[in-house]
């Protein structure tokens, strides 16, 4: 059993961890229903811009990079989504999980997969294992605002529009948490381009959520995969140039998408862990009380003993 003053020691030290925990999981609940709202409230129109480039992509006359990319490029981007601070239980380290799993499955199909990373955990991660990152970004991975949206985006239609003999890529991915509830958030790979639609007597999305992309198992293509492809549209002025102005659109709204959902995952998750490590805590705490009651009533007793003892010595030497 160990002394008094180790026990006194972790308790001390316990109990500062659990007002931490505490204070950690009361911040995460104070701005978990924001986060969640600003998540639910972005998804419609993201939505409402994915309905319009699934009526667009419907057109099989169309030959746009929204469409299809040149099938020889074997390049292909794909975006992993963690988080600036850690505390937040296993919500980093699924990202990552996830993201070596995708680069596998690519390695394996003959890709050469590009990574870019948003969170510092994330960057710091691949920074220590020496892995080539094509861009980073971190910041505010808890409340990401359409600045940063808009540079990633920025970087990944360059990367995208770039014809294969200047280092272009040929398909997006991106690699997130999706907020499910409170208690459920499941981690995702979405394909966002290039956008593919079968037409036929079941219209319906190639890329459907839970359907395979290009072989590549557990990628989800677009949103609504149920969805019939729209009528056809007449173009004004042109295919491309309409096309052109709904692309930049269609990748930064999908990517801010994202960026909320893992923005209220990480906090749900965050206050998760921390109501957790709180309760172990305290667990702790009451296991080490327990075990320094014990031994202060083991040190009590054996100095009654000893008294004891001395007080029977004294009175047979008397006699």
């Amino acid at each position: 059993m160990g002394s008094q003053l180790a026990l006194k020691s972790r308790i001390a030290s316990t109990g500062s961890l659990e007002k931490i925990f505490n204070a950690q999981e009361m911040i995460a609940s104070s701005h978990i229903a924001r986060a969640r709202d600003v998540a639910l409230n972005a998804k419609p129109y993201t939505d409402a811009i994915f309905d319009a480039v699934q009526a667009l992509v419907a057109h099989t006359s169309i030959d746009h990079p929204i469409v299809k990319k040149n099938g020889d490029n074997p390049r292909v981007a794909v975006l992993a989504l963690t988080s600036d601070r850690g505390m937040a239980g296993p919500y980093t380290s699924s990202i990552i999980r996830e993201t070596e799993s995708l680069l596998a499955r690519l390695d394996e199909k003959g890709k050469q997969p590009e990574l870019y990373v948003y969170g510092r955990r994330g960057v710091t991660y691949y920074k220590y294992r020496n892995r080539d990152i094509a861009g980073t970004w971190e910041g505010d991975t808890d409340q990401p605002g359409v600045e940063v949206a808009e540079a990633i985006s920025n970087a990944l239609m360059e990367a995208y529009m770039k014809p294969a003999s200047q280092g272009g890529v040929s398909e997006l991915y991106i690699v997130f948490t999706e907020f499910i509830n409170m208690v459920v958030q499941k981690v995702r790979v979405l394909r966002m381009l290039p956008v593919q639609v079968v037409l036929g007597d079941q219209q319906t999305v190639a890329a459907a959520v839970g359907d395979t992309t290009d072989g590549i198992d557990g990628v989800d293509g677009a949103d609504g995969a149920d969805k019939p492809a729209t009528a056809l549209y007449a173009f004004e002025p042109s295919v491309d140039k309409v096309l052109d102005a709904i692309l930049p659109k269609y990748i930064q709204s999908r990517i801010h998408e994202c960026l909320l959902t893992a923005a209220a995952s990480e906090t749900a998750s965050r206050q998760n862990a921390m109501h957790t490590a709180t309760d172990n805590a305290r667990s702790l705490i009451d296991e080490l009380t327990r075990k320094l009651n014990a031994s202060r009533q083991a040190s009590i007793t054996q100095e009654l003993t000893e008294i004891i003892g001395s007080a029977d010595a004294l009175n047979k030497k008397e006699e």
